[in-house]
């Protein structure tokens, strides 16, 4: 069913919320859960939900994710019938001009859009933890006829503050649209997925964009305009986990989520895998000293120390005597002996030097940046 429908992923934001962590690399790339990259989850998505030709489009220091992404073939998306294509990150008929606006990255690449020829288009970001069944929302596209379908997940009035929300009839659908309101009307908040039927996206696009360049953004922009045009635009309800870890608090506590024996993702489901690029890695070793308790430790690495509810990425190396604790430390990073690392975020191919002290709260989490050497001072 999904042979029409072409999934887009745009994972080319900075990251400005996530501080040190995406100083060197695009958002979607920062690891997550020990084995994973965030954009594993939306690229594992597509494939379980047989969306088979996807675009991805980065722009901000693309060359990790790049790298990562590869031809799709640990997503199982290189077949015969489509594929993974890391995108350009400018439009070549506007020279080096960068987007300004999701909808400005999908016009920048409606050649290649056009080469798929897709009735429908799917618009996802890179930077969303959750498992989601992407046919059953087209299904759902389907059988309102509508114009723009618009994934949406209930929230408390206070988060309500961070999203664009959605007000919409007994039908579910929209009729008006906020940003970011101080006193919500509903609860309907945007996931930032969108089903668009692509001829009509399409012509609206070339003709903003002829005229006066006004649709750069889906939210601001392309939602509005749609209401005013009285196109048929409904909100598609999700009910499963889903996590916008785009800061550093909520970056780390998805990754606490993820040690809890329940947790929602159910990251064993064989039916719904969650795919990342696989790494040969010699095994996990642990001393006479260590101490491992309620935490993962993934191949690899090296525990000589204590480590409580903490996740532990690919190749770490915990010296005697330190002890990790709520904290999640990403690919490759050293923790030298007697050092306290507490409510932390541990950058890639991090440093931290013999008794040095990282220590956070549950309210400000500590973060140490990709390559960052800390020595015996307190962060």
């Amino acid at each position: 069913m999904c042979e029409k429908m072409l999934g887009i992923i745009l994972a080319g934001g900075q990251g400005t919320r996530l501080g040190k962590l995406t100083k060197g690399t695009a958002k979607p790339a920062v690891p997550f859960g020990g084995r994973y990259r965030i954009i594993d989850f939306t690229l594992s998505n597509c494939a379980n939900s047989d969306v088979e030709t996807v675009g991805v489009i980065t722009q901000y220091q693309p060359l990790e994710l790049n790298a990562h992404i590869g031809d799709g073939a640990s997503w199982g998306l290189n077949g015969l019938n489509g594929g993974v294509t890391v995108l350009q990150p400018f439009s070549s008929s506007e020279g080096n001009k960068f987007f300004e606006g999701t909808a400005h990255a999908i016009y920048q690449n409606i050649e290649y859009i056009d080469q798929q020829h897709p009735q429908y288009l799917l618009v996802l970001s890179g930077d969303h933890i959750y498992k989601m069944d992407y046919r059953a929302m087209l299904r759902y596209h389907q059988a309102k006829q509508a114009s723009l379908t618009v994934g949406v997940i209930h929230v408390t009035e206070k988060e309500a503050r961070r999203f664009g929300m959605m007000n919409t009839d007994a039908t579910e659908r929209i009729i008006d649209f906020e940003e970011k309101p101080q006193h919500p009307q509903s609860d309907k908040a945007s996931m930032g997925i969108y089903i668009f039927d692509w001829p009509t996206l399409r012509r609206y696009l070339i003709q903003s964009f002829a005229s006066d360049k006004s649709l750069e953004d889906f939210g601001k922009d392309v939602i509005p305009f749609y209401l005013s045009h009285n196109e048929a635009v409904y909100a598609y309800a999700f009910r499963g986990y889903w996590r916008d870890v785009g800061t550093i608090q909520s970056l780390w506590q998805a990754n606490m989520e993820f040690l809890e024996p329940d947790n929602a993702l159910n990251i064993g489901d064989r039916n719904w895998r969650i795919y990342s690029k696989a790494a040969v890695l010699p095994p996990m070793r642990l001393t006479a000293t260590s101490q491992v308790n309620h935490a993962m430790v993934v191949d690899s690495c090296y525990v000589a120390g204590r480590v409580d509810h903490s996740i532990l990425s690919q190749q770490v190396i915990v010296g005697a005597g330190s002890r990790i604790m709520d904290s999640m430390v990403m690919p490759g990073a050293t923790i030298g002996e007697g050092a306290l690392v507490d409510h932390a975020l541990i950058g890639e191919d991090a440093v931290v030097g013999d008794g040095a002290v990282v220590q956070g709260t549950r309210q400000q989490v500590a973060v140490v940046g990709y390559h960052e050497v800390i020595g015996g001072m307190q962060v």
